[in-house]
């Protein structure tokens, strides 16, 4: 296990969530990486969501931001896929956001086009329903970052983000919102201090010790809880022919 991982671990020790692949993006692992690892990964993905989402109480919606530390620490396709497993075990609404306005990808993953999305929700008055779309997994709904060419480091504002987020806690129990790289931005700290919590992913093999200590420092000093440590892209020294017997 990475060194790095056990330092944010430590913010959230009953979490502890070590998702594994060989594979070197996130969203390869689901198609082509052998089945033994890809069942490890969707396995660790369900620990993951029922301690975050499924076993706390339902007083109200629940916005958890996922951030990696750093870009390239498969966060986007981490999100997504607690996403769709979160809607296909609960009754309620579930909506994903794409905040990454910087490097935006939700929508690939479902196979949707870029925009309008929430770039368009930051500026335009219409309701915020007219941004959100429907998806091939009943109970999830998706809010892409939009076109947001030349305008991403203003466009997520403090007010009118928390304006927006709001309408999005009364539309929906469950808000899982995919952050720039903590390391890129401040923009996933001020999604932290807006919701619930983040979900820190840490990059196996890559993410360096000082760049996660510095955003769990980030994170503690604002209080935003960090609810879980998400380790991705973890290699094993065994074939992918051994994996494939098994």
């Amino acid at each position: 296990m990475s060194r790095n991982f056990d330092i944010v671990n430590e913010a959230a020790p009953q979490i502890g969530v070590t998702p594994s692949t060989r594979a070197k993006t996130g969203a390869a692992a689901d198609v082509s990486a052998p089945r033994a690892l890809a069942g490890s990964v969707n396995e660790e993905i369900t620990r993951l969501v029922q301690r975050v989402f499924l076993s706390a109480p339902a007083e109200k919606s629940k916005a958890v931001v996922f951030c990696g530390i750093d870009r390239g620490a498969g966060c986007s396709w981490i999100c997504a896929r607690a996403a769709e497993f979160l809607a296909s075990h609960t009754p309620g609404r579930v909506c994903i956001i794409d905040a990454n306005l910087r490097s935006p990808s939700l929508h690939q993953h479902f196979r949707s086009t870029l925009g309008p999305g929430l770039a368009a929700a930051m500026r335009d008055s219409a309701p915020i329903e007219a941004f959100v779309r429907t998806t091939r997994t009943d109970h999830l709904w998706l809010l892409t970052a939009g076109d947001a060419v030349g305008e991403p480091n203003g466009a997520l504002t403090p007010d009118r983000l928390q304006s927006r987020l709001a309408e999005l806690r009364d539309e929906f129990d469950f808000l899982l919102i995919d952050a720039g790289a903590a390391s890129a931005s401040n923009d996933a700290l001020l999604l932290g201090q807006l919701s619930d919590g983040v979900v820190l992913v840490v990059a196996s093999h890559s993410t360096r010790r000082e760049a996660a200590r510095m955003a769990k420092q980030t994170f503690d000093d604002a209080k935003v809880p960090i609810l879980g440590a998400v380790l991705n892209k973890r290699t094993y020294p065994i074939p992918d022919a051994v994996y494939r017997r098994l």
